[in-house]
């Protein structure tokens, strides 16, 4: 191989790997790839290919002349499986000859796109233990055909560049899990610290303002109703960011209720003064996220009449699942206000139908409440 050839092909290599590997867009890759490939064998087009599974090939990149007229873009033509690129694929041996349209190896599976290119050749592109398609070049028809050396070079070429590709996905793979892990780090500190304490920060101005030896002027108890209704804002949009960061993949809907559950009880054993009683039966971790999202609605505006308005000396919490998810609340306090009962248990209800279940309330002053939220699963 020529000196100057040798270092021009060795410079386009470390092009694409310093592209690969520093991150750039895998199309953009490509069109370098095949820009490169192009220039190194004299070609008038480049085309890179990747297989399918039914060992068709299809072009994601290309450059040079038109394949046909007022056409500037061969991206998305399918070669078929018995052509001679798809072989070189399945086998990883190159070919090459002198006029594609009339070899025998190539004719009757030539594009009629390709009218205007005689030689051809094409190398596998990617390693032995992973093809994954070819690297063709063309030459308008009547030029001189490509000589074993620029074969070779192409070859050696496609390798290296399907290798620089291979790496970079394994980098890529390897910088997504440790993205994850951060993004679960900062969705775990936001639930477990900032929505706590959102959350109990807003329970404690609640029960200020309730107090009957507490008197607030007018405008003094409108503005901490305001402050209270923002910090509830505020931990609505603290669980919407952490369900994202928690769930970057829109097509992944699990989510883990069973540790929610555990988070809100807490919570309420805090500004309660005592711990409820919490039993958990059943696997809730593959729960579908919008169900986990109402469930847990759900069980923090319980706790929350059960703490402002109770009384109560002892709460329990059960949460189970079998053919439905069924959650109850229980407490000995005095049963719910009037008030209480059309106002801040209507969102109970709303969200139980909103899911295709219902809510039950079993309320007196001398047995306390319970609260039944049931809702299907599958």
């Amino acid at each position: 191989m020529e000196p100057d050839l040798a270092a021009r092909a060795l410079g386009a290599a470390t092009e694409i790997a310093t592209a690969a590997l520093s991150g750039d867009d895998p199309e953009a890759v490509l069109r370098l790839v095949v820009r490169r490939a192009a220039d190194l064998a004299e070609a008038d087009l480049g085309l890179v290919m990747a297989r399918a599974e039914d060992g068709s090939l299809t072009v994601e990149a290309a450059h040079g002349a038109p394949v046909l007229p007022n056409t500037t873009d061969p991206v998305g033509l399918v070669l078929s499986a018995r052509s001679a690129a798809a072989r070189v694929a399945r086998s990883g041996v190159a070919v090459v000859v002198d006029d594609v349209w009339a070899d025998p190896r190539t004719a009757p599976f030539v594009l009629r796109e390709l009218r205007a290119y005689g030689p051809f050749a094409a190398a596998p592109f990617g390693t032995a233990q992973r093809r994954l398609g070819a690297l063709t070049v063309y030459r308008q028809r009547g030029a001189k055909p490509f000589q074993a050396t620029t074969v070779d070079l192409l070859t050696a070429f496609a390798a290296q560049a399907g290798l620089v590709l291979l790496l970079s996905e394994g980098a890529t793979a390897r910088a997504k899990i440790g993205l994850y892990q951060e993004r679960e780090r900062i969705a775990r500190d936001l639930h477990d610290v900032i929505v706590q304490r959102l959350y109990a920060a807003g329970m404690r101005l609640d029960l200020v303002a309730r107090r009957p030896s507490r008197k607030l002027a007018r405008q003094d108890a409108s503005r901490l109703a305001e402050a209270i209704d923002q910090l509830d804002a505020s931990i609505a949009d603290v669980r919407a960011v952490v369900r994202a960061l928690r769930n970057p993949d829109p097509t992944d809907t699990a989510t883990d209720l069973a540790e929610s559950v555990r988070g809100e009880v807490g919570i309420a054993g805090e500004l309660l003064g005592f711990e409820p009683t919490l039993t958990i039966e059943g696997d809730l971790h593959d729960i579908p996220a919008d169900l986990a999202d109402h469930t847990r609605a759900a069980l923090r505006e319980t706790l929350s009449n059960v703490v402002r308005h109770s009384g109560a000396h002892h709460v329990s919490v059960h949460i189970g699942r079998g053919k439905e998810l069924a959650l109850t609340v229980a407490d000995d306090g005095c049963g719910i206000p009037q008030g209480v009962t059309h106002r801040g248990l209507k969102h109970l209800e709303e969200r139980a139908a909103q899911a295709g279940g219902r809510c039950e309330i079993d309320s007196s002053s001398r047995r306390g409440t319970t609260v039944t939220w049931t809702v299907p699963l599958g």
